[in-house]
């Protein structure tokens, strides 16, 4: 094998981990310290829920790549595709190899729209869109916008998925629409989960119930879309738990989530858990692999079982560059992450539930005058400006 090139501390994938990351450890002073990430364009993805509800536009979610990585950072735009763990190596689809004496794993989640029967073949037309995409967040504002009267039916996916709350602000967000303009009451609203209740946090499941009773909409819990029948404009559903249903539903507008699981080379790979999901097999509160000790993941390629965000990122990004440092100079690793995650619940145009918790799903608010578990019209505005000028130019400069 020849290596391409040698840097101190290799990160694959420059998303919102990898950048936040590299940002961090040139703070601390490395100098070293190389990027691979083949993509030339950088997205704040929790926006596209309010781009598919009509309250934001596409093109503020995204910039060049080249805008948001690290000043002295090495950018190698390219793909990585396999490990050598006991090589300290990370080679690209092209052949190139890079060797490492630290490693940062964050290519991000797959999206597997194969996984349910029919759904990639119809995505963008005839009323079947998903704000997991760029290129679709638009179209579903398109749908909803147009729909009058029929059936809509919103999916949420089993298995772990980034922003879990994102397919059912959708529903909250498209029904808050209908009833402003009057014809909420001539539209049949479906939201299909393959949960018991719409949230893991009784409180919070609480308050939810109460809003999906406000629209009107028929809650399908248990449950979970694995067919999508175009020609017929139905889908199928399938029962997941006690409870839950069998049922094809027609629909008019479908917003679908597709399950999700780690890249496939990842899921092939030394350092993946080695089941069908595929995570990178790391320890929850160090970030560091189980196995090969120069290796850590975070986001959501990483294996720890806490909800999949932007700011559990910001949360797990300081532990990985203090454990990383730690490593690099012989000491034990002392920073330790406790499973912090948020998951902003838009629940109308006007209006948004801050869900913040840990591991044990204790409530952890940041806002403590603010109720965490009812929709606040202050909690709107984070999420509409203040959260993505603190990504932009807070935490993806390695400042929060």
């Amino acid at each position: 094998m020849t290596i391409t090139a040698k840097h101190q501390i290799v990160i694959v994938g420059g998303g919102t981990a990898g950048i936040t990351v590299a940002a961090r450890l040139l703070r601390k002073g490395y100098t070293d310290v190389a990027v691979i990430e083949p993509s030339d364009k950088h997205y704040y993805q929790p926006l596209w829920t309010l781009v598919g509800g009509g309250r934001a536009r596409a093109a503020e979610t995204e910039r060049a790549e080249s805008s948001v990585m690290p000043k002295g950072a090495t950018w190698i735009r390219n793909a990585a595709s396999a490990f050598d763990p006991d090589a300290n190596t990370v080679t690209c689809i092209d052949g190139a190899t890079y060797e490492y004496d630290a490693l940062v794993v964050c290519p991000g989640i797959q999206l597997d729209w194969d996984r349910t029967d029919g759904l990639e073949d119809t995505l963008g037309r005839d009323g079947v869109s998903s704000n997991y995409r760029f290129d679709l967040a638009p179209r579903t504002w398109d749908f909803v916008r147009n729909l009058r009267s029929g059936t809509a039916v919103f999916t949420v996916p089993s298995g772990a998925i980034k922003c879990a709350g994102a397919p059912q602000k959708i529903a909250y967000l498209a029904s808050d629409y209908w009833r402003s303009q009057g014809v909420l009451k001539d539209i049949d609203v479906h939201l299909v989960m393959p949960g018991a209740r719409p949230f893991g946090i009784p409180a919070i499941a609480d308050s939810l119930d109460k809003v999906i009773a406000d629209y009107g909409i028929t809650l399908h819990t248990n449950s979970e879309v694995t067919l999508v029948d175009a020609t017929a404009h139905k889908v199928g559903v399938t029962s997941v738990g006690a409870g839950g249903t069998d049922a094809m539903l027609p629909y008019d507008v479908l917003h679908a989530v597709p399950r999700q699981s780690a890249p496939d080379w990842i899921k092939h790979s030394a350092l993946s858990t080695g089941d069908a999901m595929g995570y990178v097999d790391i320890d929850k509160h160090t970030m560091q692999h189980v196995r090969y000790p120069n290796v850590f993941s975070l986001g959501d390629a990483g294996s720890s079982p806490n909800s999949k965000t932007g700011a559990a990122i910001r949360k797990q990004a300081p532990v990985v560059v203090e454990n990383i440092d730690s490593f690099l100079e012989g000491r034990p690793l002392r920073a330790s992450y406790d499973g912090y995650s948020s998951c902003p619940i838009v629940t109308s145009s006007n209006a948004m539930l801050l869900a913040e918790f840990d591991y044990d799903l204790n409530l952890k608010p940041s806002f403590p005058l603010l109720d965490p578990v009812i929709p606040h019209r202050a909690y709107w505005y984070l999420k509409k400006y203040g959260l993505p000028y603190m990504y932009w130019h807070l935490m993806l400069k390695g400042l929060a």
